[in-house]
C-alpha cells in the first residue's frame, strides 16, 4: 500500500532526479560549446608546386603564432588542380586559396563565376623556370630553338638521343622529366618555349611533386628536367642549371638576373587567389595580411625570388581594398 508519505518521498525524488539530469544536460551543452568554441578553425590552399614552399613556410610560421587556434592545409596539385578545387561548385571541394605559378585563364575564371566565387589575384613572389642536367652532363648552354626541339610535339618518338638536338652534344640516350599536364610550369615552359600553352611530347616521366624531377636528374647523367628555381637552389649540389640563351647570349637564372629581366623567357610572376568570401572571415584575412607582410624574408628562405618592397605593398593594399578579379 502506497502512502502519503512515500509519494511525497517519490515526487520529491523525481524532481531530484528531474535537477541532475538538467544539471548534466546543461553541463554537457557547456562543454560540447567549449569543445567547439577550441576547435580551431581551418584554411584551405592548393595549387602549384612551385608557390607550395613558400605557402608552406608561411603557414608554418603562422600556426606557431597563433599556436592552435587557426590550422592551415597546403596541398600540391598543380595550378590547373588547385584552380579546380578554387572553382568548385562543392563546398567539401572548393578551397580558400590557389596557388598558382601563371595567371587564371579565362575558362577558370568562367568556372569561378559558374559557381558564384569571385576572387583577389595576389603576386607573392618571382620564379626562374630553371632546366638542369645532371652534375657529369658536359653542356651548359642551350637555347630556345634547341628546347624547342627537344620538347615540341614532333619531337615524341624522333629525338631520342642528345645528338639528335645538337651534333656536338653526346650520342647518349635522351631521358627527360617534367611536370604534369595540371603545372602551371607545364602551361608557361610551352607557351615560351614550343610557343603554344601545353603542347608538348609526352614521351617523357611527367610529375606533379618536383622532387621526383630532381631525383630523376639526379640519378641519371643522361637526365634533363625542368621546374621551379627554388627547388634547383636546394639541390644545387645535385643538378647542374642550364644558362638559357634567347638571342642576348647564355643568362643562368639567379635572384639578380630574374629581377634585372635578364633571364627570359623563363622568368614569371607567381600569385595567391583568394576566394573573396573566404577573405571576409577573420581568420583567412589575417592568414593573407601575414602572408604579404612576411613574404620578402620568406620567400628569400625557400631560394625564391622576392618581389620589390612597393609591389609587396601594392599586393597588400590591392587586398585591403578587396579589389576583385586578375590584375593583367
Amino acid at each position: 500500500m502506497v502512502t502519503t508519505n512515500s509519494v511525497k518521498k517519490l515526487k520529491l525524488n523525481k524532481w531530484k532526479l528531474a535537477g541532475v539530469f538538467a544539471v548534466v544536460s546543461t553541463t554537457l551543452a557547456v562543454t560540447i560549446s567549449i569543445v567547439r568554441s577550441q576547435s580551431p578553425s581551418i584554411i584551405k590552399i592548393d595549387g602549384s608546386s612551385t608557390v607550395y614552399p613558400i605557402t608552406e613556410a608561411v603557414a608554418e610560421e603562422f600556426q606557431k603564432e597563433k599556436r592552435g587556434t587557426i590550422r592551415v592545409t597546403v596541398g600540391i596539385s598543380g595550378t590547373g588542380g588547385g584552380f579546380k578545387k578554387f572553382c568548385s561548385q562543392e563546398d567539401s571541394i572548393r578551397i580558400d586559396i590557389s596557388d598558382a605559378s601563371r595567371i587564371i585563364q579565362p575558362s577558370e575564371i568562367e568556372k569561378c563565376k559558374a559557381a558564384g566565387i569571385e576572387f583577389i589575384e595576389l603576386p607573392v613572389a618571382y620564379d626562374a623556370i630553371t632546366v638542369v642536367v645532371n652534375t657529369e652532363n658536359f653542356i651548359d648552354t642551350m637555347n630556345v630553338e634547341e628546347l624547342k626541339k627537344m620538347w615540341a610535339p614532333d619531337a615524341q618518338g624522333k629525338v631520342m638521343r642528345w645528338n639528335q638536338v645538337n651534333p656536338n652534344w653526346p650520342d647518349a640516350e635522351l631521358r627527360m622529366y617534367g611536370p604534369g599536364a595540371d603545372s602551371g610550369t607545364f602551361e608557361y615552359f610551352t607557351k615560351e618555349i614550343v610557343g603554344q600553352s601545353k603542347a608538348s611530347r609526352s614521351d617523357y616521366t611527367p610529375s606533379e611533386d618536383d622532387n621526383v624531377l630532381v631525383q630523376g636528374v639526379a640519378n641519371d647523367s643522361n637526365a634533363i628536367a625542368y621546374f621551379g628555381y627554388s627547388y634547383y637552389e636546394a639541390n644545387r649540389d645535385l643538378l647542374k642549371a642550364i644558362a638559357i640563351d634567347n638571342g642576348n647570349g647564355p643568362v643562368k637564372p639567379s635572384l639578380e638576373t630574374v629581377r634585372s629581366g635578364q633571364y627570359q623567357p623563363l622568368a614569371r610572376p607567381i600569385f595567391i587567389y583568394v576566394n573573396a568570401k573566404a577573405a571576409e572571415r577573420p581568420d583567412v584575412k589575417e592568414f593573407v595580411e601575414f602572408y604579404l607582410k612576411n613574404a620578402p624574408e620568406l620567400v628569400k628562405e625557400v631560394n625564391s625570388v622576392p618581389l620589390s618592397e612597393l609591389e609587396y605593398q601594392q599586393a597588400m593594399q590591392r587586398f585591403k581594398n578587396g579589389v576583385i578579379g586578375t590584375g593583367r
